[in-house]
């Protein structure tokens, strides 16, 4: 079986003592690429570096985290903080600069629950609108953070000519996801699956054509106790092998192609 994980943070700083031995673990389970995710201008870079050093497995997306752009403190520690407000356009601009270096932008997105001021929100609004004309313009699938602001987030997509959405851990009501299901977006499922039945509703509710695998490593592990690690992206294909009834190796073959698809 070939395992994929669409979303992932490998410069966390739990992972940086066994870094290789991870990336061994991944290959020795099946695990043929990882996209590391950037959220801001410390991490863009970081995750740069290791899609060049532990290329081909490793590949990378660049991103605004909406929380980072506004300067605001993170809600997770363990990556690279930043501090200020990100400076939109030079980074949007360091990002077109290196399009031929990453498989796509993001994370990025809007996120209302640590976001209460309505004056931010509308900010996060229009660096979203940012981000999304860059994916337009440079033709990159866009990884979409949202929380507590899917049905914003689906209004601002809807409304641009962005051709590739992947929404990441995607935790909308029914109503919402139907319509990203229509509107033909991928949805990448978590290791975590088999606790949430959310993401099993999303499962069965999206096309298998419209799913991808993925950890949000170290997070989200479906292990209590151990971070979050790439290998765990079985999970993922064990419970959508039940959800629709396939067998996993279909599963995983369908999610190979789909993250070749989506990725390239």
């Amino acid at each position: 079986m070939i395992l994929t994980d669409a979303h992932c943070h490998l410069n966390h700083d739990l992972y940086k003592p066994e870094l290789d031995a991870l990336l061994e673990r991944s290959k020795a389970a099946g695990v043929k690429a990882i996209i590391c995710s950037g959220v801001n201008i410390p991490t863009n870079r970081e995750a740069l570096a290791l899609a060049k050093k532990y290329a081909p497995l490793v590949r990378c997306s660049l991103g605004i985290y909406p929380v980072d752009a506004l300067g605001l403190g993170a809600d997770e520690i363990g990556l690279a903080r930043q501090v200020h407000p990100i400076d939109m356009d030079d980074e949007l601009k360091f990002i077109r600069e290196n399009k031929d270096n990453i498989v796509g932008i993001g994370e990025a997105g809007l996120d209302f629950h640590w976001v209460k001021d309505e004056q931010l929100r509308e900010k996060e609004k229009e660096n979203f609108a940012k981000v999304i004309k860059l994916a337009e313009d440079i033709k990159k699938p866009l990884i979409v953070h949202t929380r507590e602001a899917e049905a914003e987030c689906i209004e601002l997509l809807q409304s641009s000519s962005v051709k590739t959405v992947v929404l990441h851990c995607f935790m909308a009501r029914k109503h919402v996801v139907k319509k990203a299901v229509d509107l033909g977006y991928y949805f990448s499922i978590p290791a975590i699956i088999q606790k949430l039945q959310h993401f099993r509703m999303v499962a069965e509710m999206a096309n298998i054509n419209q799913l991808l695998s993925e950890t949000d490593g170290p997070w989200l592990s479906p292990i209590p106790g151990k971070p979050n690690e790439p290998a765990n992206v079985i999970y993922t294909i064990r419970n959508i092998a039940q959800v629709k009834s396939f067998t996993e190796e279909e599963v995983a073959n369908n999610l190979w192609l789909n993250f070749q698809r989506v990725f390239g």
